[in-house]
């Protein structure tokens, strides 16, 4: 039986609470998807990265309809729960952050995350009361669901030129009040900063492995507090390294020999059955 939105939103909040931690993937289309649910993940997150990359565009520059669009692809690919990369709800304005709230649900997402920074050079993260103000709108937004979707609150210091881990423990803090369901700030430069922001809220804390260097184990991760471990767009990254590898050794040299490790057809039909 397909399970309803409800039931997989139940699931995913379920993933959150039981004992251990939750490897969660970032699928960048329905196949990718199909690969990962039939290796035995639970769940899955977008990647805004990815999912920019799969439309021949740089991370930000998508549209709120065509990551919706994105997403509800990923939905339907598997009866598994998929949240999503929300960026900064696409406005400024609270508001903004709680309309995309209500329309990721309305194509079948259980959670998604907001940033706190624009895609701006200057001053991208917004000041901290209008943060707070944004997450609050979202949580209000995901209290009127008829299902409990889990709303993820990114602190975007590290990755958004104020490597500030005072300021961005403030502003974990701050969101965890709000309501936020799951705690996020990507780019945190090493396992004593995690400790930290592990230690300063109760509520589920995500991390990304995403930097060269500045990943670490599942190991470490977990000793470290770490809840939810997600993978942004480094997946997408990783296959695609693949694709440029195997195009370039045909351009420079003539050969094939990526065949010789390259999935056949009849292994990825085994993911594709439904």
């Amino acid at each position: 039986m397909i399970p309803t939105q409800k039931q997989k939103a139940e699931r995913f909040q379920e993933l959150h609470r039981r004992p251990g931690v939750l490897l969660i993937p970032n699928p960048w289309d329905a196949g990718s998807a199909r690969i990962l649910a039939g290796l035995g993940f639970e769940a899955f997150t977008t990647s805004s990265a990815a999912a920019a990359g799969v439309m021949g565009r740089c991370d930000g520059q998508l549209t709120r309809d065509e990551t919706l669009a994105h997403a509800r692809a990923i939905v339907e690919a598997t009866d598994l729960p998929v949240a999503a990369d929300l960026e900064h709800g696409f406005g400024d304005i609270p508001e903004a952050a709680a309309e995309t709230i209500r329309l990721a649900a309305g194509i079948g997402l259980v959670g998604g995350s907001i940033e706190d920074a624009r895609a701006e050079r200057e001053k991208p993260v917004y000041d901290f009361s209008l943060a707070v103000e944004r997450v609050a709108a979202a949580v209000e937004a995901v209290r009127t669901l008829r299902f409990p979707f889990t709303f993820v609150a990114r602190a975007e210091n590290f990755i958004r030129g104020n490597p500030n881990l005072d300021d961005t423990i403030k502003r974990l803090v701050a969101y965890e009040k709000a309501g936020a369901d799951v705690l996020f700030a990507p780019g945190l430069p090493d396992l004593a900063a995690v400790r930290a922001v592990c230690a300063a809220v109760s509520k589920p804390v995500n991390f990304a492995v995403a930097a060269r260097g500045r990943s670490f184990s599942v190991a470490e991760l977990v000793e470290a507090g770490v809840k939810r471990i997600s993978f942004a767009g480094s997946f997408y990254s990783a296959a695609m390294t693949g694709l440029l590898d195997a195009a370039r050794e045909v351009r420079e040299k003539g050969t094939f020999n990526y065949l010789d490790h390259a999935i056949t057809r009849p292994d990825l039909n085994k993911f594709f059955a439904r």
